[in-house]
């Protein structure tokens, strides 16, 4: 496996991830327990490094919050 990390930011989606959490009005607390509910292993940590850019996201996490968010998974990825 290759990763790419620019040196600043592990993940390209952190701020969108962020944009949409806030959109929705949830804590990222909240944001884990839905997801969480939806069978997904997320906790406010995971949300937590997700957004700060500290942590790498595996392809089934993109697409695991795409589909709480309702959006499509190029909505994530796009800078």
């Amino acid at each position: 496996m290759k990763i790419y990390w620019d040196g600043k930011s592990k993940n390209i989606i952190g701020p969108r991830v962020r944009m949409y959490r806030e959109q929705a009005k949830l804590s990222q607390r909240a944001l884990a327990e839905k997801l969480q509910l939806m069978g997904y292993d997320f906790s406010d940590l995971t949300i937590l490094r997700i957004e700060s850019g500290k942590r790498f996201v595996p392809d089934y996490e993109v697409k695991a919050l795409a589909k709480f968010f309702g959006i499509s998974y190029q909505d994530l990825l796009d800078e």
